[in-house]
């Protein structure tokens, strides 16, 4: 009954260490099917190396164990919160990826410098701020999910347009219509995070990329005549 996302979700899960997008286990990816009400997600702490289809574990939009017998990934509350509020996205990823996560460490968005980035986002990278106080000390993992969607809600942010944030002080999330395309997402997160970096490093004054040419990227990939890749 679960097959396929399970199937989904473990190759999903595999394209991670393969991008360079996490060490040991520092990491998960989930695939929904929205049709049954219910998500699969990667195992807590079982190394990538050792990862079977089987072993992914199928919960409901209230983070409610349904199939499997291992414990879900510890950010599992994270992802039930997103799949119940957010009706349109069918995957997700998080990371600890080295240079996102130096963003979120940071407490800052990352600014789009090129076109590169403005080819996925005609904004700057969102980092929501670190949780309060009562967020951490309560049900930790529901919270985060929340703080997400409450930054989002802040910032007039659409989260069909805008696929990743970086949670601050913690690590980037991002997400799709599918799992594979959560995990590009998040490969695109990250490379736009070392670009960024760089970009700093070598002129700290570096200016906000130009309008006309923000407009001009997104809409040639995202447009109503949109004209990258094949028909």
């Amino acid at each position: 009954m679960y097959q396929s996302i399970k199937d989904e979700a473990y190759h999903c899960n595999m394209q991670l260490p393969k991008l360079g997008l996490v060490l040991f286990t520092f990491g998960n990816v989930s695939v929904a099917d929205r049709s049954k009400g219910v998500f699969a997600i990667k195992p807590s702490g079982v190394p990538y190396d050792e990862l079977t289809p089987d072993q992914m574990v199928v919960v409901d939009f209230d983070g409610q164990i349904v199939e499997g017998t291992l414990r879900p990934s510890s950010d599992t509350k994270t992802h039930a919160v997103l799949y119940k509020h957010w009706e349109e996205i069918g995957g997700i990823t998080h990371t600890h990826s080295t240079y996102a996560t130096a963003w979120a460490q940071s407490q800052r968005n990352i600014p789009i410098f090129g076109t590169t980035h403005a080819d996925h986002l005609t904004t700057d990278i969102p980092c929501a701020p670190p949780m309060s106080d009562e967020m951490i000390l309560g049900n930790y993992e529901y919270e985060t999910g929340f703080q997400i969607i409450n930054h989002f809600e802040a910032e007039r942010l659409d989260y069909k347009e805008v696929e990743m944030i970086l949670v601050g002080n913690h690590a980037p999330f991002a997400w799709g219509k599918t799992g594979i395309k959560s995990v590009y997402n998040s490969a695109v997160l990250e490379t736009v995070a070392q670009m960024a970096l760089l970009t700093e490093q070598i002129n700290p004054q570096a200016p906000r990329l130009k309008d006309a040419l923000i407009k001009k990227h997104y809409e040639r990939k995202h447009g109503g005549e949109a004209y990258y890749g094949q028909k």
